[in-house]
């Protein structure tokens, strides 16, 4: 086809005459375009053309190779992301809106590349071996239906019908295959919700279009009692409790991927009763984003695929939260503030896993941005019927001042001044032996608003739980997460095993107190012997500093210690200034770490630690027990 031609068909009607399909968004009230901010208008726009770019700047394009050609390589891992088909949509997206033909080709070879994962059930599977998991079907399945409802006509009469043939193949295999809510985690029964629901309108099937509604039915029950909280991150069922009662939570999963498709599937079913849970459950996660967008999940059941912006393998939050901005004006500056990170983590065209990636020269996997794609598109074709997105209102973690507790993740909340932080007893683990994520009373975030991130939680021991979908550690693995811990007969132990840690807190006009209860714990869940195990930490925030004092009772009979990693990428100047002191200089200001014993920072064969969750490098602090001490106490400050 060439130039001519293709910019003509451009202009030709929707595929809608061929597969009927009403408005999604019909709820919305229709906004002017001119009170949309133009400015993420055009940052949305810039950062997809971006990573389409830089898609195919890695796209394998070799005609004679049906294999390969069409397919994305990966900078960082030896394996093929299947799923990278799911770029189809954006592809498309971009071929009609600027009239350029070599994104139609991307698109169209990047697709037809998928004939390569494609099983004989209609099925796609996640790797080149037929055998893995094909559940990602329901997301290839969305995303082809989106490209061919909005942009079809681009193709030709033959393709196109090709296309929905294998459209159809898929559908039914996602009408199958997840039957109810609870058939895997939850994020795959949220998801067939608005799949079947835009397949069963796109392809006449009524019988999707009843399952849908069945689905959305169900799923209102799994959001937790006390803060609404979607569930079913765990296995193996997705009513699992812990043994404090808690269901499997994970924020990442949640923003970026179940809470999406829900709120597409009630916007357009005007399910009332759904958008109010969705409104009151979007309100609980945006407690946790931070003032510049990134998102506080050192808890989460699955934060092995955590990282600073969000969840590496999701397709980002930008709908759920641009879409019901008209509830919640904060929804829209959440839409706008985790875009603008997505673009600042973005270099040479393709999203990196974390803001300190190109610092400690880590290449980027390609699945964060072909999924991450997603939505951007989604967003710009419905741009006309969306809410009023801005930031006129600030996030609730900007303005916050206080304790909050959230019962069903045991995890609190503080806010003094500029000071924002997260300590977790959440004892929920997505699959027992695979991983711990922050527990055992750990200061899981903490973050200075005019410095930004100074800790942030990682896995207890990084392991590739989803061996195809997480990028290895490149250094030795040392978590990020502060902690007490000791080594005894060559086992290590420490709080951040300990799922049966307990908080308390206490709050006056001056100082925010939170205390955990802990103890020291193996990753079998075994407590140390013959030395102190049981700990208390103590966290006090003013508005000017935040004091940490870890105590114990007990004898001291082995080597213990206080680790304090500070979050610090690779040229920010650190300076001991005495063994009691630390300084690191960052852009808006200098952080002070001052202890009542002396500071070690970690030799490291780099200038610092760097850790896959979240993406982040830190200068790691470790403050040892003195022999006639029972305590060690640090003092975190800022000053301009």
């Amino acid at each position: 086809m060439n130039r001519k031609d293709f910019i003509h068909r451009t202009t030709l009607g929707s595929l809608a005459s061929t597969l009927p399909l009403s408005f999604w968004f019909n709820s919305c009230t229709e906004i002017p375009k001119e009170t949309h901010s133009l400015a993420y208008k055009t940052l949305v726009e810039n950062l997809l053309k971006e990573w389409c770019d830089g898609m195919m700047a890695v796209q394998v394009i070799d005609p004679s190779n049906s294999k390969i050609h069409g397919m994305l390589t990966c900078p960082a891992c030896d394996e093929i992301h299947a799923r990278s088909m799911d770029a189809v949509y954006p592809f498309f997206y971009l071929a009609k809106s600027t009239g350029e033909q070599k994104y139609l080709e991307a698109g169209i070879a990047l697709f037809e590349w998928s004939a390569n994962v494609t099983n004989p059930d209609g099925s796609w599977t996640n790797t080149l071996d037929p055998k893995s998991w094909n559940g990602i079907t329901v997301f290839g399945a969305i995303s082809l239906a989106e490209a061919l409802h909005y942009h079809g006509d681009l193709l030709d009469a033959d393709r196109l019908k090709k296309w929905t043939d294998r459209l159809e193949k898929a559908a039914d295999f996602v009408y199958r295959r997840f039957p109810a809510i609870d058939t895997t985690n939850v994020n795959y029964g949220a998801t067939t919700i608005y799949a079947l629901h835009l397949l069963g309108r796109v392809l006449k099937k009524p019988e999707y279009l009843t399952q849908s509604k069945k689905l959305a039915k169900d799923v209102k029950a799994y959001f937790t009692e006390n803060n609404t909280f979607l569930f079913g991150e765990v296995k193996p069922t997705a009513h699992k409790r812990s043994k404090k009662g808690l269901y499997g939570v994970d924020l990442g999963y949640n923003v970026e991927e179940s809470l999406n498709s829900l709120v597409l599937y009630a916007l357009y079913e005007k399910d009332t009763e759904l958008l109010d849970i969705l409104q009151k459950s979007l309100n609980t996660h945006l407690a946790f984003m931070l003032p510049d967008g990134g998102w506080d999940n050192g808890w989460g059941t699955r934060m092995y695929k955590w990282t600073y912006w969000g969840s590496r393998t999701c397709d980002g939050s930008q709908p759920a939260f641009g879409m019901m901005a008209k509830y919640n004006p904060a929804f829209g500056t959440a839409a706008i503030k985790n875009t603008e990170l997505l673009q600042r983590c973005t270099h040479n065209g393709l999203l990196h896993g974390g803001p300190n990636y190109v610092t400690h020269d880590i290449k980027p996997c390609v699945h964060h941005t072909f999924e991450h794609a997603k939505p951007l598109a989604a967003l710009l074709d419905h741009w006309e019927q969306l809410p009023n997105i801005n930031t006129d209102t600030p996030l609730p973690r900007t303005v916050a001042q206080g304790i909050q507790h959230y019962k069903d993740i045991d995890t609190t909340l503080f806010a003094s001044g500029d000071w924002r932080g997260t300590v977790t007893a959440y004892d929920a683990i997505y699959k027992d032996g695979d991983y711990r994520q922050a527990t055992g009373g750990a200061l899981s975030m903490l973050y200075h608003t005019k410095l930004g991130l100074l800790v942030a939680a990682s896995m207890a021991i990084y392991k590739m739980v989803e061996v195809y979908n997480q990028q290895p550690n490149p250094d030795e693995d040392f978590p990020l997460t502060p902690r007490v811990e000791t080594y005894s007969e060559g086992q290590w132990y420490s709080n951040l095993f300990d799922r049966e840690a307990t908080l308390s807190s206490e709050e006056s006009a001056d100082v925010l107190k939170i205390s955990a209860q802990t103890r020291l714990k193996n990753e079998n869940n075994e407590l140390v012997e013959k030395t102190a195990s049981d700990f208390n930490i103590d966290y006090h925030c003013s508005a000017k500093s935040l004091q940490i004092k870890v105590q114990t009772a007990q004898p001291l009979t082995q080597k213990t210690a206080f680790v304090f990693p500070v979050i610090s990428p690779t040229g920010e100047k650190v300076n001991q200034i005495n063994p009691y002191t630390i300084t690191i200089q960052k852009p808006e200001g200098l952080v002070q770490i001052v202890a009542n014993v002396p500071l070690v920072i970690k030799e490291t064969k780099k200038e610092r630690v760097f850790n896959m969750v979240p993406g982040a490098e830190a200068v790691p602090m470790i403050a040892y027990f003195l022999e006639n001490t029972d305590s060690v106490e640090l003092s975190i400050s800022v000053s301009s």
